[in-house]
């Protein structure tokens, strides 16, 4: 990546993980000619399904192909490499560095954030260079310095923005990045063998963390537990007072939480959290027991990562975003279909977001860049709540596209077209928001096939009564499962659990408009409680599941 930059050539990540085709568009769309690749991915490239492949002029592998894959390559006129022989090219035939213009294009960063196909978002190098130094200038103002000593943990991928930024920074300060082995639910184990310094994710990591705290809690003696209920509370009263993590309570510190900062790798001085909120809940326990700062942070691929950012020790920012970031212009402008109005009281609107890290548009796609960009200002989709302070936080969505704690969009309209195809759906609401991993559905049964169903396997009674059976919504469920399959939805688009309404939805309870288009702010208002019981039933199981 940092010799693409050195030699004016444009870097694109691969991520395969984008969705079914997605490695196939990027390549075709990017119009990419030289992929380096793991070596377990070359099948992929060379799969009948990647259609583009033709385009690829070479192909090094990070360790070596094998023969028959050299040879299916050169089929389709694409030469392989090994990492070996690509450096002996460059040693045998040297060629000076071109450096780039601040302008030129340094990467085309595929986003799914959209239904359809990826979006290239187009980011220069000043935009680089720029959060580099706001970066720096923004660090400047507290005591605690970065050094040459900090270890950046990386298990996000460098095609996801935060990661790459972080990366970025570090090599800036000559800092050390150390990378996970692949496997998430063992990140403890590289937690204790790279005893990293900065540790940043997504919050499906730190409900991980979470969860493992309070596992270990459970086991303690019930006297012990007790007194680190009572630290904590002294601590977190001390740091919502005004003191600072280090000096709210040191005995506490030493007496109960250094056993929580060892569990993290005994070294961590930062935590950060991006890609959807974090809940409160988890902010506050982890900034009272990690022994280190804990922000949170927004911001998206188009503005190059960060648009705000949180300030340690500030209780006050507790479940917030921060405030804007270096170089870094927010506004917040009104969405009267929702009832959202910068001037009221809380002030709520779409977040805007214009600056030096904004990128230059989408690629091959001038349309859909002057869609979102208006007078110089980025239009993010987010709705956001300011304080008079400039403190933000993020409470909606202004299309219905959402993401999950784990940092994945989720475009509902879509999935409800592919769950409303079972013959014992009517019509089906799917659910989801940014401090849950998993999607919910409230389903309006067909009522005819749902009797037929009841009939055949020997249940009895009105429609009302065999909505309420659990075996229906065992049947839907594998229904709706059976749908997901089908279309080759990705895991984190799967219904988990649903909510069954013998009543359509309807205009009466103000849940759909004359056009029968889903009101879905009224429906979450409406259907509140018994997504929350769900919820929580599906939160025990998965409990009792790891305690098995």
């Amino acid at each position: 990546m940092q010799a693409c930059n050195g030699y004016s050539i444009i870097c694109v990540p691969l991520y395969d993980t984008l969705g079914a085709g997605a490695v196939d568009y990027i390549i075709d769309h990017a119009e990419i000619d030289v992929v380096f690749i793991q070596d377990k991915k070359i099948k992929e490239i060379l799969s009948p399904n990647c259609t583009s492949a033709s385009r690829i002029k070479a192909l090094v592998a990070f360790t070596s192909a094998n023969n028959e894959q050299i040879k299916d390559a050169e089929q389709i006129g694409m030469k392989v490499y090994s990492w070996d022989d690509f450096l002996k090219m460059g040693k045998d035939k040297p060629s000076q560095p071109c450096p780039p213009q601040p302008n030129d294009t340094c990467t085309i960063m595929y986003t799914s954030g959209t239904s359809g196909q990826p979006k290239g978002v187009m980011l220069s190098h000043e935009s680089h260079g720029m959060y580099v130094k706001g970066v720096d200038l923004f660090m400047d103002q507290f005591d605690d310095k970065m050094s040459t000593d900090d270890v950046f943990l990386s298990f996000l991928p460098l095609a996801h923005i935060l990661d790459r930024m972080i990366e970025e920074y570090f090599f800036h300060k000559g800092a050390s990045v150390g990378y996970y082995h692949g496997d998430l639910n063992a990140l403890r184990d590289d937690l204790m063998e790279l005893k990293p310094t900065l540790l940043v994710g997504v919050p499906r990591v730190y409900e991980k963390i979470y969860e493992g705290i309070l596992k270990a809690l459970a086991d303690l003696r019930p006297l012990r537990r007790v007194i680190f209920n009572a630290l904590y509370n002294r601590k977190l009263a001390s740091m919502k007072a005004g003191y600072t993590h280090k000096t709210a309570s040191p005995f506490a510190d030493m007496l109960a939480f250094r056993k929580v900062k060892a569990r993290l790798g005994g070294h961590l001085r930062l935590l950060i959290s991006g890609g959807a909120p974090l809940s409160t809940e988890i902010e506050e326990f982890l900034r009272v027991t990690s022994c280190a700062y804990f922000i949170q942070g927004y911001g998206l691929t188009e503005t190059l990562g960060p648009s705000t950012v949180g300030y340690p020790d500030d209780m006050a920012l507790v479940g917030t975003v921060g405030v804007a970031a270096t170089y870094t212009e927010l506004r917040l402008e009104e969405v009267p279909e929702m009832g959202y109005d910068p001037l009221g009281v809380p002030s709520r609107g779409e977040i805007l977001i214009r600056g030096s890290t904004v990128f230059t548009g989408y690629y091959k796609n001038p349309e859909l860049t002057n869609e979102v960009m208006v007078d110089g200002w980025f239009h993010t989709g987010d709705i956001g709540e300011m304080n008079p302070d400039g403190i933000m936080k993020v409470i909606d969505r202004k299309k219905n596209i959402f993401k999950l704690s784990q940092g994945e969009y989720v475009a509902v309209e879509y999935l409800e077209k592919v769950y409303v195809f079972p013959q014992i759906i009517e019509d089906i609401w799917v659910y989801g928001d940014s401090y849950r991993s998993m999607l919910v559905a409230v389903v309006n049964p067909h009522e005819e096939n749902t009797m037929k169903w009841a009939k055949s396997n020997g249940y009895k009674g009105s429609f009302d009564e065999i909505c309420k059976l659990e075996g229906l919504k065992e049947h839907i469920l594998k229904e709706l499962t059976a749908a997901a399959q089908k279309n080759k939805l990705r895991g984190f688009e799967y219904i988990k659990g649903v909510v069954l309404d013998p009543v359509p939805f309807d205009l009466e309870r103000d849940l759909v408009t004359a056009t029968m288009k889903k009101r879905r702010n009224y429906m979450l208002k409406y259907y509140q409680p018994e997504i929350d019981k769900l919820y929580k039933k599906l939160e025990d199981q998965r409990a009792a599941n790891k305690v098995k």
